[in-house]
């Protein structure tokens, strides 16, 4: 089934709504950077979180980046997204591996104790940069914890990442829930007794519910309004040609050394992975256009 994210209201506009299913977009990052269950399950929470914040975006050329630094073994994450549900995304180390924490995979542990940084580049001259300390480094808490101390809107933010037995990924998704100024007090008091009967974002969507019949679940009685669905996806923009301008921005002396050494070298794409192989020859031509 394809990923998608349904956008919705409730209480007559007094909260906002996000849900979505990415088990194909985490697959698909899973494969590209042979993540473990742990790094999996890290990675595959904040591309899921990405992905709906991204959709709040108005412009077509708005993007979003969120990096976690953490002192722990994963040595970091970062997931950029834009406004129609592309995302992408990597970790620093891939291959980490913990033993499970209360049966679960540990991705607290993972992640450790640092930052969580919010960067939305909406095209003005400087792109809002908001940061906060990571209180659980789990990563759904960390979003709650940043939206309602640098955007000062109270949400809620549930995010997950089930694997299978053979290490791929079974299910994945999330939601975020949020309040507008004027919600009323026995508006989020419905919400947050809803919220208790949602275990986990897994276990909602492995029992075969859709993002929509989730936040059914969340809204009952308050009066749900889905505004629209869209699609979202793992999705690179790299190309060999973007990849040069990163290769020519080292220098021209490095890149003298490399024609000197006389071997081609393979520059990989960090959001996804792909090798890009350049010839001597073309590193001379490099060196040329850099002029």
């Amino acid at each position: 089934m394809e990923d998608y994210i349904v956008r919705a209201t409730a209480a007559d506009g007094q909260v906002r709504a996000f849900a979505a299913t990415t088990r194909q977009m985490v697959e698909t990052a899973r494969k590209r950077h042979d993540t473990s269950p742990v790094a999996t399950a890290a990675l595959g929470r904040l591309l899921s979180a990405g992905a709906m914040m991204g959709s709040m975006m108005k412009n077509d050329t708005d993007m979003l980046t969120l990096q976690i630094r953490g002192d722990g073994p994963i040595e970091g994450l970062t997931v950029t997204a834009d406004s129609q549900g592309n995302v992408k995304g990597y970790v620093g180390n891939p291959g980490v591996m913990l033993p499970p924490k209360n049966g679960k995979l540990d991705v607290g542990g993972a992640v450790g104790i640092g930052l969580l940084t919010v960067i939305k580049d909406l095209g003005l001259k400087e792109p809002y940069s908001g940061q906060t300390i990571l209180v659980s480094s789990e990563i759904a808490e960390d979003l709650t914890y940043y939206f309602a101390n640098s955007e000062q809107v109270p949400s809620s933010v549930g995010l997950g990442v089930l694997m299978e037995k053979d290490n791929t990924v079974c299910c994945a998704g999330g939601f975020i829930i949020q309040m507008m100024p004027f919600a009323q007090e026995k508006t989020i008091c419905a919400v947050e007794e809803n919220l208790k009967k949602v275990p986990s974002v897994t276990s909602v969507l492995r029992e075969g519910h859709t993002p929509k019949e989730l936040l059914e679940i969340l809204f009952d009685g308050i009066g749900l309004e889905i505004t629209d669905t869209m699609s979202a996806r793992f999705c690179c923009n790299c190309s060999k040609e973007r990849v040069e301008r990163a290769v020519a921005s080292i220098g021209r002396k490095e890149i003298q050394a490399m024609i000197q050494e006389g071997e081609d070298i393979e520059v990989k794409c960090h959001f996804c992975n792909t090798a890009y192989r350049y010839s001597v020859e073309e590193l001379k031509q490099i060196i040329k256009r850099s002029r």
